[in-house]
């Protein structure tokens, strides 16, 4: 891997759970780790953990990604680097609630996290890669982004966001030697969601792995643009099928409004 992609890689929203799985992942295929995150704590904790598992080098780097200006700053903190895989984890939503129930800079933080960040990352650590040939990129996305639905108004769009700009630069990209990869989540098995649930007193219910998302992801780096994590069709298009987008939203409206009250997001 790290010949085909680069000696480096780079996971946004890397501190634990599906971050922190995919930095294990890069490091047991023998690439060093640039973990990134808010807790500088919990970021040293697991690039200590890693380093002492695997032998790779790792650099933590604390960061508020839905900051300004925070994407220039991982640059330069990595300018050094010769980074040819970078994972966008970061931008989970865990509290559903209307539109008009959230203040508008909860609303506006969750866009800089969700795409201005990710825009930015494709843009400065995307084309490095392009001009080398070789590299990749995984934008972590959600199965809100297939339609909109009640309670999910901005983090949906924000989704549905990050889903499109990863086909599209797939489609761009993938003659150049560069992998794009939007991978689609379900409920999956992660610290900040079983904090979620037990604090509202909800069921863990089935809840993917982090590990199992993390290795599936690996595994499929060159078959995107799309890859729909524990799905039984992970090329395939959004699980609405022939339904109309009124129909669709009104399905995913349902499905929100239950996984509210178990304290699910999907």
């Amino acid at each position: 891997m790290t010949s085909k992609y680069g000696p480096w890689g780079v996971v946004a929203g890397g501190s634990d759970g599906v971050g922190v799985a995919f930095a294990r992942g890069m490091a047991m295929r023998g690439i060093n780790v640039v973990l990134v995150a808010r807790r500088a704590a919990v970021l040293e904790a697991s690039a200590e953990e890693i380093r002492a598992r695997y032998g790779v080098d790792v650099r933590t780097v604390p960061l508020d990604l839905s900051a300004p200006g925070a994407i220039s700053e991982l640059e330069r903190a990595t300018q050094d680097l010769e980074v040819g895989l970078f994972v966008y984890n970061a931008g989970a939503d865990d509290n559903s609630a209307a539109f008009l129930d959230k203040d508008l800079g909860t609303h506006l933080g969750m866009v800089r996290r969700n795409c201005v960040s990710v825009l930015e990352s494709a843009y400065l650590f995307g084309a490095p890669m392009v001009a080398r040939g070789r590299g990749a990129v995984v934008l972590v996305t959600s199965g809100a982004a297939w339609a909109g639905g009640a309670g999910l108004a901005t983090y949906g769009a924000t989704k549905a966001f990050d889903l499109i700009l990863a086909e599209s630069l797939w489609a761009e990209w993938h003659t150049s030697g560069v992998d794009v990869l939007g991978l689609v989540l379900r409920a999956t098995d992660t610290p900040s969601l079983r904090r979620v649930l037990d604090a509202k007193g909800g069921s863990y219910g089935a809840l993917a792995d982090p590990g199992d998302v993390a290795e599936e992801a690996l595994d499929h780096l060159a078959d995107g643009p799309t890859w729909i994590c524990g799905g039984g069709n992970p090329t395939g298009g959004s699980p609405f099928g022939a339904l109309s987008r009124r129909d669709a939203v009104l399905a995913m409206s349902r499905g929100a409004s239950a996984s509210s009250k178990d304290g699910v997001k999907r």
